[in-house]
């Protein structure tokens, strides 16, 4: 019986402390009447900044569908939009700590990540490649033996070309952007030979670079990754409404519709058309939600 007392007191204690956040961000929200948003810079076409700074894309989209079901389920009459810019580096601490409630950008579920933070169902299916000049005649991972490579920092795309330059002993020298659009100046500038990322996002970056036709993305693809809007870690009244309302878009066809607009059609600022139809692995998704982030369950 005593210890029994103790460890009620020892919890009672930890619960007091805990931040407001820690208790259910549904309550945090409510209490404020406001959601924070994570959001990004330059990972076209899920979350960067149009001609007026404003953050767009597939996943804001997506998001601000999850702050209207917010909205209903606390019965407020307005709720306040908070939108905090977010890095690679960045979104997790700022996610775990309260800070944003949500992340909307372009972010891997990885089992690894899920130490520290959950995920909604996956939204999107990438893969690793990366983005040379045509002009350097860098074709394959063996071709840049001994090159200076970028990665943005804090992303799967560098702890796999690390991991990849150690097991195939390859001696590149991998250097960190702070984001997409920076990793890209890099090679464009001449100071690293190819930049690593997610396919989608290299190809949003070369659509809407000053010459498209001096790129070139690699044709081979060495990693798949699932993309979700990232959650916080145990909340799962909150989870729950995040992930009902992305498999309810996914059901009533509202996600295909919000696909085509940002994929298929011309976007701002440049009205430039991706023309990246939906994959077969994204279509298994959106008629069987799932929020694995195992790369085999979207093989």
């Amino acid at each position: 019986m005593k210890k029994t007392t103790i460890g009620f007191i020892a919890a009672l204690a930890v619960a007091v402390a805990a931040p407001a956040f820690a208790q259910g961000r549904l309550d945090k929200i409510k209490s404020t009447g406001e959601i924070a948003l994570g959001h990004r810079d330059s990972s076209i076409p899920f979350s960067y900044l149009d001609d007026k700074q404003q953050p767009i894309g597939y996943s804001m989209d997506i998001c601000h569908r999850i702050v209207d079901a917010v909205k209903a389920k606390l019965g407020l009459s307005t709720l306040n939009v908070k939108l905090v810019p977010v890095t690679s580096s960045t979104r997790i601490p700022l996610l775990a700590n309260g800070t944003v409630d949500l992340n909307c950008g372009s972010s891997t579920n990885t089992k690894e990540r899920q130490a520290q933070v959950t995920f909604a169902p996956t939204t999107f299916v990438t893969a690793t490649r990366f983005v040379a000049k045509k002009s350097s005649n860098v074709n394959s991972l063996a071709d840049l033996k001994g090159k200076t490579v970028v990665s943005t920092a804090g992303t799967s795309n560098i702890r796999w070309a690390t991991a990849a330059n150690e097991e195939q002993k390859l001696g590149m020298n991998i250097i960190p952007a702070k984001d997409h659009a920076e990793a890209l100046l890099t090679v464009s500038s001449g100071r690293a030979a190819a930049f690593f990322m997610d396919d989608i996002l290299l190809a949003g970056l070369v659509a809407t670079s000053r010459d498209p036709s001096e790129w070139m993305i690699s044709k081979d693809a060495y990693t798949v990754e699932p993309y979700a809007i990232m959650e916080p870690k145990n909340d799962p009244e909150f989870k729950k409404l995040v992930d009902d309302t992305i498999i309810g878009m996914m059901k009533d066809g509202t996600l295909n519709t919000l696909y085509k607009k940002w994929f298929e059609s011309p976007i701002p600022p440049k009205n430039v058309n991706l023309n990246w139809p939906m994959s077969e692995q994204l279509k298994k998704v959106v008629a069987n939600p799932t929020d694995s982030p195992d790369p085999a369950d979207y093989k």
